[in-house]
């Protein structure tokens, strides 16, 4: 993580407090400080300041990146948008939120950190964050959509995770 001096940290806090979304802060870092952060960076960095950005926190709604990775056994299949859908008739029901995630030791290739998630109705899937910073999700039944309470309790877990190992 980047480390910033008193002053700098005072900068962003009054950032924070004129009501400026992470988008902006992260332009100031790179054109006031020089500091070149992705924005799930700088969105850690926020929260390691304890600070509370008055935009709502980003949601993962889709796959940003239509690139199966490699060794996903996700080639033969189109990119599953992140957005829940309770539709279908062998639907399982709704998951509970509760997920368990890893990260893997080695990053797969093309990616900066991935990892493997299972959702609280046992459906398994592959998640990467690329080196822009974008998110993906791969999942291995084709066409599953996780529960929106799924899908929150990853994002959760998965920042918590990525703190801890300094992301």
């Amino acid at each position: 993580m980047t480390n910033l001096d008193d002053a700098q940290k005072k900068e962003v806090s009054d950032w924070i407090a004129q009501g400026l979304k992470l988008a902006d802060i992260q332009k100031r870092l790179q054109s006031q400080f020089g500091l070149n952060l992705t924005y799930m960076e700088v969105r850690l960095l926020v929260d390691d300041l304890k600070l509370i950005p008055k935009d709502p926190p980003p949601k993962l709604e889709k796959n940003l990146d239509a690139t199966p990775l490699p060794g996903s056994g996700a080639s033969d299949r189109s990119p599953t948008p992140l957005a829940p859908d309770a539709s279908g008739p062998d639907r399982a029901p709704l998951g509970q939120g509760k997920v368990s995630i890893s990260v893997d030791a080695l990053a797969r290739p093309g990616t900066m950190v991935s990892g493997s998630v299972t959702f609280s109705d046992g459906q398994q899937a592959i998640w990467y964050l690329d080196q822009f910073g974008r998110m993906g999700l791969g999942p291995k039944q084709a066409g599953y959509k996780p529960s929106a309470l799924d899908l929150q309790a990853f994002q959760q877990a998965l920042e918590r995770e990525l703190s801890k190992l300094g992301y």
